[in-house]
C-alpha cells in the first residue's frame, strides 16, 4: 500500500512497511531521552541495526547528555539498509494544551534539516509519538505533512524524497485520507 504526491520536486510518500527496512539515506527513530533503545520502533532500529547505533548513541549521550524533546542527533545506520539514523525525541501527549503540536513538527523539522547536512536526498519517518506517547494518528500525520512542506517552503530544504512508514494497515487507513486531502490542494499529485 502506497500514496505519494509532489511538492515542490519532493516526493512525499506514504508505505505500509517497516521503517527498518527501509532503503533510504536516512531512517528517522522515535527515541527515548537515553538513546539507549525501548519498545516499537526504537526497539526495533536497535535491534535490527545492530550494537554499532548503540554504542554511537552512548558516545552522544556521553558527550551532551541525554536528549531533550524536538532535539535531534544521527548515527550511523549499522546493520540496516539505510546510511544513517536520526535520533529524535518525540513529546508525550498530554491534550494538546503544552504545546506538544509544535515539538512535534519541531523533531520532523529538525530531523529533515540534520539528514540534509549530512547530504541526504532521501528520509523515511515513522510516526513518531504515536505509540505509547498517545499522540493522535491523525493529528500526528497533518503535522508530519506540514512539516515537510514548511521545510521545503521555509528553509528551502533540498531532500528528495520524504517517506512516511506506518506499521500497520489500521494506521494507513488514518494517514490515507489526511493524504488525500493534500493532494487535492496541491498540484503534481502521484497517487498510487
Amino acid at each position: 500500500m502506497k500514496k505519494s504526491f509532489l511538492y515542490k520536486n519532493t516526493t512525499l510518500e506514504l508505505v505500509l512497511g517497516d521503517i527498518t527496512e527501509q532503503q533510504v539515506d536516512v531512517i528517522v527513530n522515535a527515541a527515548k531521552p537515553s538513546l539507549m533503545g525501548g519498545g516499537g520502533v526504537d526497539g526495533a532500529i536497535h535491534q535490527k541495526g545492530g550494537p554499532e547505533i548503540l554504542e554511537e548513541c552512548r558516545e552522544i549521550v556521553a558527550q551532551q547528555g541525554e536528549c531533550n524533546v524536538s532535539e535531534a542527533v544521527i548515527t550511523s545506520a549499522g546493520n540496516l539498509p539505510a546510511k544513517h539514523v536520526i535520533h529524535t525525541v518525540g513529546p508525550v501527549w498530554k491534550g494538546s494544551n503544552y504545546g506538544e503540536n509544535v515539538a512535534l513538527e519541531r523533531c520532523y523539522t529538525n530531523s529533515l534539516a540534520l539528514a540534509q547536512e549530512h547530504g541526504a536526498s532521501s528520509i523515511a519517518f515513522p510516526a513518531i509519538s504515536t505509540g505509547s506517547y498517545g499522540f493522535p494518528l491523525d493529528r500526528a500525520a497533518y503535522i508530519a505533512l506540514r512539516a515537510a512542506m514548511l521545510f521545503k517552503d521555509e528553509l528551502k530544504g533540498h531532500i528528495d524524497l520524504v517517506r512516511y512508514v506506518v506499521f500497520s494497515e489500521q494506521d494507513f487507513e488514518v494517514f490515507a485520507p489526511i493524504f488525500e486531502e493534500v493532494t487535492m490542494t496541491m498540484s503534481g499529485s502521484l497517487d498510487s
